[in-house]
């Protein structure tokens, strides 16, 4: 009798084939009461649900899934004192599944390990997608950042280094070749100043100066 209540979908719940082999009659009788019950259409609903099975020799039939009050519905009308017995072994064995749901449950060793794993899966997943987001970041800021105090130097130097090499090949002054290779800089790196140029654009800043030529 223990088999009598079962759990389905997080519910407590018989069903036809097992009313009909307690109380002794065949399938299709019980099938014939459930769908010819004087009850509302919610009240079937909400206690009945007619569900596909297979038998031993693979052939698919219909039965239904029974609630506890539908189980009280469908068999008030069972008669004899054997009836009496099982609708009293039915009220028990709903009243043990329900209270079994009400408890936590409590997970096997195998079931720990695969929660657990499945834990740790999860969270190397989020640390991964946090080091993802960190290394985005880090990259966007990197792709921001402006030269450093000893790349400013550098530069400097190499506008400087330009402009003394050149300034005796062009009928310019110096003030002039300085003015130009500032402003062209200042395009070419789309900086407001020459400090200001991309830290990411440092050595193409560099071969640039290197091979400016002023515009006559």
């Amino acid at each position: 009798m223990n088999d009598l209540v079962f759990i389905e979908n997080g519910q407590a719940v018989t069903d036809s084939l097992t009313v009909a082999s307690v109380f002794g009659k065949r399938h299709d009788s019980v099938l014939r009461d459930i769908r010819n019950l004087e009850c509302s259409s919610d009240f079937n609903l909400h206690n009945f649900a007619e569900v596909d099975y297979t038998d031993d020799r693979n052939r698919t039939y219909k039965k239904f899934l029974i609630k506890r009050d539908g189980l009280a519905f469908l068999v008030f009308g069972y008669t004899g004192s054997k009836a009496a017995e099982y609708k009293e072994k039915y009220i028990s064995a709903f009243n043990q599944m329900e209270e079994k749901l009400k408890q936590p449950k409590v997970l096997s060793e195998r079931e720990q390990l695969i929660a657990s794993m499945k834990l740790s899966l999860e969270t190397a997943e989020e640390i991964n997608l946090i080091k993802n987001d960190l290394d985005m970041v880090k990259h966007q800021v990197s792709e921001e950042l402006t030269l450093n105090h000893g790349q400013q130097q550098t530069l400097h130097h190499e506008i400087k280094k330009r402009v003394e090499s050149i300034k005796t090949d062009y009928d310019l002054t110096k003030r002039e070749i300085y003015s130009q290779i500032h402003s062209h800089l200042r395009r070419a790196f789309a900086a407001p100043k020459y400090i200001f140029v991309k830290r990411k654009d440092f050595e193409e800043a560099i071969s640039w100066v290197k091979a400016w030529r002023p515009l006559i």
